[in-house]
């Protein structure tokens, strides 16, 4: 167990820092703006209680305690970049079709992710790769239309097929940036402006519609939108509020500037986002790709959404099984 406020990032930081002596270039390798960088290694020098860096001289200059650290963390980077490099080594020669169904919340950047990797282990395979809401990718699951779907969990067990968890992602409440202030609180904000529904004939609408019967609330029945970025562009024009989970609060990226997240004002719940094989699917494909997806949700969708809402940690995680 890594020490308290030592974390992966802060030893990626500090690599680049190491090698370049400077913030702006550490920030450019590691893909970090420079006050995120600079607030990296405060975190990691407070942790361990030493100077990693001299952070008077220009170009940084490592300390005597920096240069004993740095070997132990190149070592520690080493051993964990081969390790997920061989999570992405899958054998998929032996394929002849592979059908694909992903959940829409991750076709910004995810997605095309995966359906490289796969390109690139896929070379004698006919592949079809379908994107749309959870309800329609289970559904074609469940008639066999799809041979692996990632998708939101519908919480019962499908007649042969087997679930792999991926992600649990939890519902946030989404508003204007500055409304809850303007407002003078949440519950001010929620009875104050309308709630923006999701459809209900998608599975996050009936998922969100249970909770808040299971909590006695009930909101003007005004809007209820089927397209995801629609709400997310109605709540940033502060037309009301609406409740997500911050999958699909990092895929409005473009309004980041105009939102803001908070926790819930009642008890929290979540969804669970799974990989899906037919059970007669008897080898290791699946399970290869369950692990590929948990890397790269855990790259450009986790890590990225817990600097934004460090309030998430431990709650927006990956979940191991099968």
């Amino acid at each position: 167990m890594l020490m308290k406020g030592v974390t992966l990032r802060g030893l990626e930081v500090f690599e680049a820092l190491a090698a370049t002596g400077s913030v702006a270039q550490a920030a450019e390798m590691t893909g970090l703006s420079q006050p995120a960088v600079s607030q990296q290694m405060r975190n990691l020098e407070t942790a361990l209680g030493a100077d990693l860096v001299d952070h008077a001289r220009r170009p940084m200059q490592l300390t005597q305690a920096g240069r004993s650290f740095l070997t132990r963390t190149q070592s520690v980077l080493s051993q964990l970049r081969l390790a997920q490099n061989e999570l992405t080594v899958m054998d998929l020669t032996h394929l002849s079709t592979l059908s694909l169904g992903v959940i829409d919340d991750f076709d910004n950047d995810l997605t095309p992710q995966l359906v490289t990797i796969l390109a690139e282990n896929m070379t004698r395979c006919r592949f079809k790769l379908t994107t749309a809401p959870s309800h329609e990718i289970t559904r074609a699951m469940q008639d066999r239309k799809l041979n692996i779907a990632i998708a939101a969990s519908p919480g019962a067990v499908m007649d042969g097929v087997i679930e792999y968890p991926l992600v649990h992602d939890p519902f946030i409440l989404v508003c204007r940036r500055g409304a809850v202030a303007e407002a003078g609180g949440i519950e001010a904000l929620m009875t104050g402006l309308p709630f923006l529904r999701y459809d209900r004939e998608q599975l996050i609408g009936r998922q969100v519609e249970a909770q808040l019967k299971r909590q006695k609330l009930s909101f003007p029945e005004r809007f209820e939108i089927g397209a995801h970025l629609s709400l997310m562009t109605l709540v940033a024009r502060g037309m009301g509020w609406g409740i997500t989970t911050p999958l699909g609060y990092m895929r409005a990226g473009r309004f980041h500037d105009r939102l803001e997240a908070h926790r819930l004002p009642f008890p929290a719940f979540a969804r669970t986002i799974s990989l899906f094989s037919a059970s007669d699917w008897a080898d290791r494909v699946p399970r290869d790709v369950a692990r590929t997806m948990r890397k790269l949700v855990s790259e450009l969708v986790i890590d990225p959404a817990l600097r934004q809402l460090p309030w998430l940690e431990g709650e927006l995680r990956l979940l191991e099984g099968g």
